[in-house]
């Protein structure tokens, strides 16, 4: 299935600077481990109802992921008010329930960034398929997201408009 391994490999086997292939840009980074989730059902990869239920089960645990991480910062959630959350809304078991809740205590916006990185990508190829329509090659605008390493978002969509004009 895509994923992070699809990421890091191209970048850290390229001539790209180490600041740029280790980089820790979670939007970036974690934006398109989000993003290339669901690039196993846009391919037809799954081959039943629930291994896709499996898909749909992680994106409802994302959701969940968001409110506990805004719930914590934003509005003041004690501990056990997200672990609560959690246990209502997902299936996820109690370990991972209390290691989620810890994580989003000690990394505020985390589970934000990963989602905002995730629509950032998509809208970006939305522009691309917008602006070349059956000119797109979907596996060129991926070797370009992950080619250029974990880079700001801001940088990430100054990069596709290139491609986009190089490719109009």
């Amino acid at each position: 299935m895509p994923g992070h391994h699809l990421q890091t490999t191209p970048a850290a086997e390229s001539d790209l600077s180490n600041i740029r292939k280790y980089a820790s840009i979670d939007a970036c980074l974690e934006g398109w481990g989000l993003y290339a989730e669901r690039l196993g059902d846009e391919m037809g990869l799954f081959s039943s109802d629930e291994q896709r239920l499996g898909m749909l089960s992680a994106d409802a645990m994302r959701a969940a992921r968001l409110v506990v991480d805004t719930g914590l910062h934003a509005f003041g959630w004690s501990r056990q008010r997200a672990v609560d959350f959690l246990r209502e809304n997902t299936v996820m078991p109690e370990p991972e329930i209390q290691a989620e809740v810890d994580r989003y205590i000690e990394v505020p916006g985390q589970a934000l960034a990963y989602m905002v990185g995730r629509i950032e990508i998509e809208r970006f190829r939305a522009h691309a398929q917008t602006a070349l329509g059956e000119r797109l090659d979907v596996r060129a605008f991926h070797d370009l997201v992950v080619s250029t390493g974990p880079v700001p978002l801001s940088t990430l969509g100054d990069l596709v408009g290139q491609f986009v004009g190089e490719a109009g």
